[in-house]
């Protein structure tokens, strides 16, 4: 009876184990599918910004390194010596050519040129006098009553005296010339600098710096650098009857300063570096360029019409050259060599892989495999644009 239990129990014990084992292996199985189901219908489609391909209008430029040349400079220097009385303009002032910028002290000059005008008297008086017998003694010679020598002696006179009289009204003009020199005058138009000599000082002809320097900012050029393999595009715009408008911005390419047109090439290239001078002019009505001050130049070559463009965050450089995303009407995305065109800031475009309002990638691409669903951010059927 004892065995009998015993054998009960074990056989009892044997087939609980079974059932647990069962129970339990049942139960993971649901376990692992129920968490399969879960995780595949959690896991997210990747968000990602889209764009579609449009037709936009690319401008083809050229940037350029170029300073700012004024049109015209000039140093303001005295013509004659003296002392300087009077300073009539104010450092930085825009002047007209022919202003009065300072004064010498007239008074010796004004005596100069009084001294000339009476030796002019003077030499006129004797050579009126002369031409007088010359007359008389050309009447006597038809009378016979001088000798032709003394004709001929005073005919001479006449004319030493004509040469006196031509050479003392030429040191009165160069006495009045001198008193005029006395009025220092402005030869151009332009801005003037800061002056180097302060009333009372005794200024000279030979002062090398003069008494300020005038500079033409107003309009103004700007000179630049092109690659040499740009010169046969812009010789035919050129050539074209083609106006290329200039931008001339700040070092940083965040302030523009000034717009005009390009002007003209160099005759020949710098061998040294494979580039050629160039030149623009520019209006500089709010006068933020300055002489000298080094510039980025935009040139506008061009404008390609109605390219197809994306966003430039679109286009990917590979190891095959560059490529997009493009998203299919099933929301998945696949990779896409192009062959890009003219860009801008923003926009790149085309000419090849993309076809006119296909939508393509314009974040979230390094989180991409090819044939991955997406979803755009914000909006699940993006209109023409971006989408975030």
């Amino acid at each position: 009876m004892r065995w009998h239990a015993q054998r009960k129990y074990v056989i009892g014990a044997a087939v609980l184990a079974v059932v647990v084992i069962v129970v339990a292996s049942v139960i993971h199985s649901r376990m692992r599918s129920s968490a399969a189901q879960s995780f595949a219908g959690q896991h997210p489609k990747t968000t990602v910004g889209i764009a579609v391909a449009a037709r936009a209008d690319i401008p083809i430029t050229i940037d350029a390194l170029g300073t700012a040349t004024p049109l015209a400079t000039a140093v303001v220097r005295p013509q004659v010596s003296g002392i300087l009385t009077q300073v009539r303009f104010v450092e930085g002032q825009t002047v007209s050519q022919g202003d009065t910028l300072a004064v010498i002290d007239e008074r010796p000059f004004q005596l100069a040129l009084d001294q000339a005008l009476g030796t002019l008297r003077r030499d006129e008086a004797q050579l009126e006098l002369a031409r007088a017998e010359l007359a008389r003694d050309q009447i006597l010679l038809k009378q016979d009553s001088i000798a032709q020598q003394d004709v001929d002696a005073q005919r001479a006179m006449v004319h030493q005296l004509e040469g006196t009289v031509v050479n003392d009204r030429a040191a009165v003009g160069i006495a009045r010339l001198n008193l005029s020199y006395c009025n220092i005058t402005a030869p151009i138009s332009g801005q003037a600098g800061l002056r180097t000599v302060d009333p009372g000082n005794i200024v000279s002809t030979t002062d090398t710096t003069g008494i300020v320097t005038i500079t033409q900012v107003q309009p103004m050029d700007v000179a630049f650098t092109l690659p040499a393999d740009q010169i046969v595009a812009v010789q035919r715009r050129v050539t074209s009857g083609a106006q290329l408008a200039v931008t001339v911005m700040d070092r940083t390419l965040k302030t523009t300063l000034a717009h005009g047109t390009f002007s003209t090439l160099d005759n020949q290239v710098d061998a040294q570096t494979g580039t050629v001078r160039a030149k623009a002019r520019v209006d500089n009505a709010a006068r933020l360029l300055f002489p000298g001050e080094f510039v980025n130049v935009r040139l506008l070559l061009d404008t390609l019409k109605g390219a197809v463009a994306v966003p430039s965050s679109a286009v990917h450089q590979g190891p095959q050259g560059d490529y997009v995303w493009i998203v299919s009407s099933d929301h998945t995305v696949h990779l896409r060599g192009v062959r890009r065109g003219p860009a801008t800031e923003s926009l790149i475009s085309l000419e090849s892989g993309v076809a006119l309002g296909e939508q393509v990638v314009t974040e979230g691409s390094d989180r991409l495999t090819d044939g991955a669903s997406v979803q755009a951010a914000g909006a699940p059927h993006p209109r023409p644009g971006i989408s975030r």
